[in-house]
């Protein structure tokens, strides 16, 4: 894809630009704008059983929109939350796992799909599934607050809370446990973290935006009866 992103980190917005016959798919709900002569069109993204499972089981939409131009276009997308997008290649050897919610564009070549991510994934709060994203070609993937990017050797370790992960690659491990004792989890704040073990690519985000809505929700009015 060729991408072009401004407003980082704070309020991203990227435009892909499609060349004759180019095409690309968005996740449903985060196109912003698009140029005369693009076509979209609206389907359950590899298939009907497919989309079902990335809808109900890895919280994405059920549809998947594909923006095509026969002479040439672009179409600009932009994610729900404040923060950063980033386009990330992969060469068809090995999957991306990706947060709920972070998937916002790809190649039409990019197959996206769900892997269970396991009780203790459950138990985190983070969300029950991670996407799949497998061929070869460029995911467009967005985070809340800036994305940052480590880079794990063999055997390497690195542990983030739940809520900053935004994707990582297939060579990487994880394990999901609670920070330090029950004592430091339940009255120091501190949930559940996800230790993960190289080698391999590792992207977090800046910011929760499960600590955002345990902060915004006692401050959100209550109807008084």
């Amino acid at each position: 894809m060729q991408v072009e992103i401004v407003a980082s980190p704070a309020f991203a917005f990227a435009t892909v630009t499609l060349p004759p016959g180019g095409e690309v798919k968005t996740e449903a709900g985060s196109m912003a704008a698009y140029s005369d002569g693009v076509e979209v069109e609206t389907k359950s993204g590899g298939g009907f059983m497919k989309g079902l499972r990335r809808s109900v089981l890895g919280g994405e939409s059920f549809f998947v929109n594909t923006y095509r131009s026969t002479n040439g276009g672009s179409v600009s997308v932009s994610p729900s939350l404040p923060g950063d997008m980033t386009m990330v290649p992969i060469d068809g050897s090995q999957a991306l796992f990706v947060q709920s919610g972070s998937w916002i564009a790809s190649d039409p070549s990019i197959e996206v799909d769900t892997k269970w991510g396991g009780a203790k994934t459950f138990f985190s709060g983070a969300g029950l599934f991670l996407l799949k994203c497998t061929g070869r070609g460029d995911i467009l993937m967005s985070s809340f607050g800036a994305i940052l990017t480590r880079t794990l050797g063999p055997g390497d370790g690195y542990t983030l809370d739940t809520g900053h992960v935004v994707a990582f690659d297939e060579t990487i491990t994880y394990t999901v446990s609670k920070a330090g004792n029950w004592k430091t989890t339940v009255l120091g704040g501190e949930g559940l973290v996800t230790r993960f073990v190289g080698p391999g690519r590792l992207w977090l985000q800046t910011r929760s935006p499960s600590d955002f809505i345990e902060w915004l929700v006692p401050k959100l009015p209550t109807q008084r009866e």
